[in-house]
């Protein structure tokens, strides 16, 4: 497997990879800078298309312009062993899911998404591609959340509630009502600010 991103995202997908036991061939990224990550090679180029990849990219609108760039790759997903997964639930390629999550009954997941450390998603949920759901962020059930959107460190969803695409959610941020597409919104309860 190739990890396309050595950052500090990658570093939390290696560990997940080897957790897995999954063989991790190397990092690639476009800095000619980065030589090693966590001891494994940096190529600045694919060297093989044909095996398996995960974007380690926090960025959401990066993730999507690389996913976009190489379609004929072979995105995976990757789940922490710590994590807790409905078997009822749908988690498309190329998401990956930290330790401590939950993912409940019937959730649909996108491709391409962070479901990251602690966070929280109950029944019904429909996460649409490329989004990121922060560390401890808890979302009720029956949310909807459009693609690309960043759900932030901490952040709460009542149930039922859409929020749309490309939309920012603030650290904290309590949202009680939907919100538009391409929306800033911080506070408790969330304001749009932009």
């Amino acid at each position: 497997m190739y990890l396309y991103g050595a950052s500090g995202h990658g570093k939390v997908i290696a560990e997940i990879a080897e957790e897995n036991n999954v063989v991790i061939d190397a990092f690639i990224d476009q800095d000619v800078l980065k030589t090693e990550l966590l001891e494994y090679k940096v190529f600045n180029d694919i060297p093989n298309k044909n095996a398996d990849f995960i974007i380690s990219i926090g960025n959401n609108l990066t993730r999507k312009k690389i996913a976009d760039s190489n379609t004929g790759l072979n995105f995976v997903k990757l789940f922490h062993p710590k994590s807790i997964i409905s078997k009822r639930c749908t988690i498309n390629v190329g998401t990956v899911v930290m330790g401590g999550v939950t993912i409940n009954s019937e959730s649909r997941i996108g491709k391409h998404c962070i479901i990251n450390t602690n966070s929280s998603i109950d029944h019904d949920c429909i996460i649409e591609d490329f989004v990121h759901i922060s560390p401890n962020a808890a979302l009720a059930g029956d949310v909807k959340v459009g693609e690309g959107t960043h759900i932030g460190i901490g952040a709460c969803i009542i149930q039922g509630i859409t929020i749309g695409k490309w939309c920012t959610i603030g650290a904290g941020t309590v949202i009680i009502k939907d919100i538009p597409d391409g929306a800033t919104v911080v506070g408790n309860p969330g304001k749009i600010i932009n």
